[in-house]
């Protein structure tokens, strides 16, 4: 039957229109023009940017993008992930990412359809369907993490249209759709440098495209033969198509890596006002206190704990400063984890560069003296409260102006990533080059003074990921604390079935007894507030979660497809596994 409810969702889109004087200043808001057959540009400018509300960017009381790892082993929240608990054994009734995505691609179709009635610079018009495009493929790559393959509509539907009772298409098939779309996307859209300013340009339509094809390719490769996998095996296309698109970016040479010339520029990235002249960040979010358009992530970051706090998984990550993991290195002494200060010594600088360490400028004011970092902030509510005692400090401007309402932009696509899928697909594929790796990998390294990746790296006792080489244990490792906290890990485990790492576990924090910091948290721990384990860690889940995680391999890599939807077209659409 076809229900009224299923039908309001797929046919009919919340349309809000404003105005703005500055759209070349912002991310475009949700200015659209009414539903009617469009005359301009503009018009289709105006419809075109309520999609750009749905990109992930700083909003709310929180550490903003910051936190976006909390779903992962990179950060301990304070609410502990349900997902890797396994707690949620029942499909739900709706599901706002479904509802939500088919929206937004409902009213991309609308747009489509309807675009060609405006009349104006035909290459204006073609970059405007090109963003129609890469926001389609966009929802459609939400729809594919989240749930598969699910059905596709790339039309309006009526009441009556027989595609309302739609079946699922194999996750395959979609993930090719979606990089057709982003495929006419780069054929449409323009480069950066001649796009306006906060719009969709073609360097992201190839960003995107190498996100989605080396998820698929990955998701194919480690997921066969399990009943997550796609219908038919087509991890290398996947993969070739991600080191293409990204090598295609790479050779435009468009872009390059940010480098202040001292010491903290991995930290000093994050921390910008204004991101329009850093040529590592393709798209981004500008705040504007005076419009007040603003947000809350310098009230937590790096103030106070956030109510989450690094893990010790993500600190134990980080390779010694000879290019060697910790296991190995003869740098590496395991008696500095009782000091955050010493953790950091000898190490990949972008550790001390992500976590807070004793003597970190936190505002630098005027008028009063500067505050520095000293110890976590343990003992407070769950909003300013450090979980592991490993503070957030990637993201935090030490401007006194920011201590409350901040502007720092919200980086959404940085050239980084690219060069990290480039380097994966390939390696992936067994095809990664030593020039592959300098002119991805080693970049990154080098700009934080890092020792280059080599073909055959020194093997880590301790390796994440015994099922692989050595080689794609380093690139894993590469992207972890490259893309640190900027929400990028949840999806990297799904994708690489890497449950091994979740099962069971628990996230655990700095070594607090016999350390440094003991005696000045003696109440807390004693008390029972600060949560330490037998190993002396803190250890925030330990009696929520005594036996760790709780993960099944068998379901929650997807979530439940919502059951509204399967009731409402008669069982066309089937459940994900584990969940019927």
């Amino acid at each position: 039957m076809k229900n009224i409810r299923y039908i309001t969702f797929l046919l009919l889109a919340v349309f809000a229109v404003s105005c703005s004087d500055d759209l070349l200043d912002k991310l475009p808001e949700d200015e659209i023009s009414p539903e009617q057959y469009w005359k301009t540009p503009n018009d289709l400018a105006l419809f075109l940017n309520q999609f750009y509300t749905s990109f992930p960017v700083h909003q709310g009381w929180n550490g903003g993008i910051f936190e976006f790892d909390n779903n992962s082993d990179n950060l301990a929240d304070v609410s502990i992930n349900t997902r890797f608990v396994g707690s949620n054994n029942t499909a739900p009734t709706s599901d706002g990412n479904w509802n939500g995505s088919y929206s937004g691609i409902r009213s991309v179709n609308y747009y489509l359809e309807n675009s060609a009635t405006a009349e104006g610079p035909a290459d204006l018009i073609e970059a405007y369907n090109g963003e129609a495009y890469f926001f389609r493929a966009m929802y459609y790559f939400e729809l594919l993490q989240r749930f598969g393959g699910v059905p596709y509509i790339d039309k309006v539907l009526n009441t009556d249209s027989p595609e309302l009772m739609s079946a699922r298409i194999p996750r395959n098939e979609l993930a090719t759709k979606i990089v057709e779309d982003l495929d006419r996307a780069i054929a449409k859209l323009k480069p950066k440098a001649s796009t306006e300013a906060f719009r969709v340009h073609r360097g992201m339509a190839l960003a995107l495209k190498s996100n989605v094809s080396l998820y698929e390719g990955t998701w194919e490769k480690y997921h066969q033969g399990t009943p997550f996998a796609a219908s038919v095996n087509e991890s290398a296309k996947f993969l070739q198509w991600a080191a293409d698109a990204a090598e295609t970016l790479i050779n435009e040479g468009n872009y390059t890596l940010y480098n202040n010339g001292e010491a903290n520029t991995y930290w000093d990235l994050f921390t910008k006002v204004d991101y329009s002249n850093i040529s590592e960040v393709m798209f981004w979010k500008k705040y504007d206190i005076n419009e007040g358009v603003d947000h809350k992530v310098g009230h937590y970051i790096p103030q106070n704990g956030a109510g989450t706090g690094v893990t010790k998984s993500l600190v134990d990550s980080y390779l010694s400063i000879d290019g060697q993991p910790t296991a190995v290195s003869p740098l590496y002494d395991s008696s500095r984890e009782s000091s955050l200060s010493d953790i950091v010594l000898n190490r990949d600088p972008r550790l001390a560069q992500t976590i807070c360490t004793p003597g970190d400028l936190i505002t630098e004011r005027s008028g009063n003296p500067d505050i520095f970092f000293d110890f976590p902030t343990f003992g407070e509510n769950n909003e300013v409260d450090s979980t592991t005692g490993y503070q957030i400090y990637k993201g935090g401007n030490t401007d006194e102006a920011q201590r409350y309402d901040s502007f720092i932009g919200a980086i959404i696509y940085r050239y980084a990533e690219v060069l990290l899928n480039y380097a994966e697909a390939k390696a992936e594929l067994g095809t990664l080059t030593q020039d592959d790796l300098d002119k991805t990998i080693n970049l990154l390294r080098a700009r934080v003074g890092m020792p280059a990746l080599t073909l055959t790296p020194v093997a880590d006792p301790n390796k994440a990921f015994p099922g692989v080489s050595d080689l794609i244990n380093e690139v894993r490792r590469e992207r972890r604390v490259e893309m640190a906290l900027e929400g990028k890990r949840f999806d990297d485990l799904m994708r690489w079935k890497a449950d091994h790492l979740i099962i069971g576990k628990r996230h655990q924090g700095f070594k607090i007894i016999g350390s440094d910091m003991e005696t000045e948290f003696e109440d807390l721990i004693t008390g029972g507030s600060l949560l330490v384990n037998a190993d002396g860690y803190i250890d925030p889940y330990i009696n929520a979660l005594p036996t760790g995680f709780g993960f099944n391999p068998n379901r929650d890599y997807l979530s439940a497809v919502p059951s509204e939807q399967i009731i409402l077209t008669g069982g066309a659409i089937t459940q994900n596994p584990g969940w019927e």
